[in-house]
């Protein structure tokens, strides 16, 4: 057993710092990187990909940044998780071989996670009486089954830790946990023991610190934000685990950015329900249980964290198609911007209501006024200038293509000093909605293929 093992973040989400992964490999020792690529609304968009062409469906960033960093993690012996497979982890898998082929690399294992990917499955589960309930509203998924786009269930860290014993040194995943990424190689390292709920609420804990990237490491900072040091060459955070569930959270030296026992605290409540039941599939952590203490300069030890069982259920990450909407804005300039923006509003909505069009909502927002505090926005005298942006949402497609069509008329026929349109009119767009639901456990397994270039 290793007296502790180093987990780097490399990716916070499909779009993050595409050097991180890079930097995390080559600016100091680390055992791990971990890459976290997927949301609920990415997984929709992974599926039209590979509906498009059968070869996509992954986050294709990944092969191009493999080309950069397999010579490194192999010559360091550095393991890469990512979710990143999105609903075609072969395809991202034989992407990566070959690259490695080009760069004449061998001795290659790549470990791939299969079975989350339930969209052809969920006729025949309803039909045998899984429900999948709408987590939210209690609804039966039979309102919507016509018009699943997507159904991702959410694994643990398991079928990852199996990767790992066989010798993987890449694991490719669908919809893997966020923190099961982390979690994983904890319990691959130290031999843990998955019922001992403690440590698996451990590495959750850990692996929701570093799931979301530079957030931890001060990125998106509510408090003293403007204190953090070059934030244009942020370290992204590192959990330095130990076998007793203990963990430093910290970076690479000589990185930007700051580890503190705020920054931690504030990616600590980050996208959680009741701190006491953080639900995963390997455990429920008590959030209220962790202990946080400043541990040395960018080092936060995080420990004592308490654990229960896991529940009986996946939750399953679902998406459906919901109509369609189209968005549009025009700038109005000083003076009585505000009034000019709030006018134009007013004359469209007047306008769409007179030709009848037929819409589930109509939202306006005026962009350097309301458009982050809506009715609560503290009223400004005589901004420089103001962003009309309108939105509008509807299964009727010729309603939202006729309200394209009444944007641009509001240059000539309405308030004056307006500038900033441009692209066109609005077109259509498909509206994807999701849909959380739990499955039993018993009906559904992981998969894993572990092979060798």
């Amino acid at each position: 057993m290793k007296e502790k093992i180093r987990i780097a973040s490399g990716q916070g989400f499909w779009g993050d710092l595409i050097d991180a992964p890079m930097n995390q490999a080559t600016g100091g020792p680390v055992d791990y990187i971990m890459m976290d690529y997927l949301a609920e609304v990415t997984m929709s968009i992974l599926q039209k990909q590979k509906l498009k062409d059968s070869r996509f469906g992954y986050a294709r960033d990944i092969p191009a940044l493999m080309e950069r960093m397999l010579p490194v993690i192999k010559e360091k012996g550095i393991k890469v998780i990512t979710n990143g497979g999105g609903v075609n982890p072969t395809a991202c898998r034989d992407a990566i071989f070959e690259v490695a082929k080009k760069l004449n690399i061998k001795d290659l294992k790549i470990g791939v996670v299969l079975g989350d990917n339930i969209l052809d499955n969920v006729d025949e589960l309803v039909n045998r009486g899984v429900e999948l309930k709408n987590m939210e509203t209690g609804e039966s998924v039979k309102t919507v089954q016509d018009k699943v786009l997507s159904a991702n269930v959410y694994f643990g860290a398991a079928p990852v830790v199996e990767c790992l014993k066989q010798g993987a040194d890449i694991v490719i995943t669908g919809r893997v946990t966020d923190t099961g990424l982390t979690l994983a190689p904890m319990i691959y390292e130290f031999g843990w023991d998955m019922n001992d709920f403690d440590l698996m609420a451990a590495g959750t804990v850990a692996g929701h610190i570093l799931e979301c990237g530079g957030q931890a490491s001060g990125g998106n900072f509510c408090g003293d934000w403007k204190s953090i040091p070059d934030l244009a060459r942020i370290g992204f955070p590192i959990a330095e685990a130990y076998p007793n569930g203990e963990v430093i959270i910290t970076k690479h030296e000589n990185t930007g950015g700051r580890v503190s026992v705020d920054t931690v605290s504030e990616q600590l409540v980050y996208e959680i329900g009741n701190p006491r039941d953080y639900i995963t599939p390997d455990c429920i952590a008590d959030f209220t249980s962790i202990h946080l203490e400043d541990a040395g300069e960018n080092r936060v030890r995080v420990y004592n964290v308490k654990g229960l069982p896991a529940t009986p259920f996946y939750k399953v990450s679902m998406s459906y198609s919901d109509g369609y909407s189209a968005s549009g804005s025009l700038t109005y300039s000083w003076p009585e911007a505000l009034e000019k923006a709030e006018a134009a509003d007013k004359i469209l909505r007047i306008r769409l209501d007179d030709l009848g069009l037929k819409f589930d909502e109509v939202r306006s927002e005026f962009q350097g006024y309301n458009a982050c505090h809506g009715p609560i926005a503290k009223k400004i005298d005589d901004p420089n200038e103001v962003v009309l942006r309108f939105s509008v949402r509807s299964h009727d497609k010729n309603s939202v293509e006729r309200f394209g069509k009444e944007l641009a008329p509001l240059i000539l026929t309405g308030p004056p000093g307006v500038t900033g349109f441009a692209g066109g009119r609005p077109k259509p767009s498909d509206v994807v909605a999701y849909w959380p639901a739990l499955i039993p456990k018993t009906e559904v397994t992981p998969q894993v293929v572990v092979e060798n270039l």
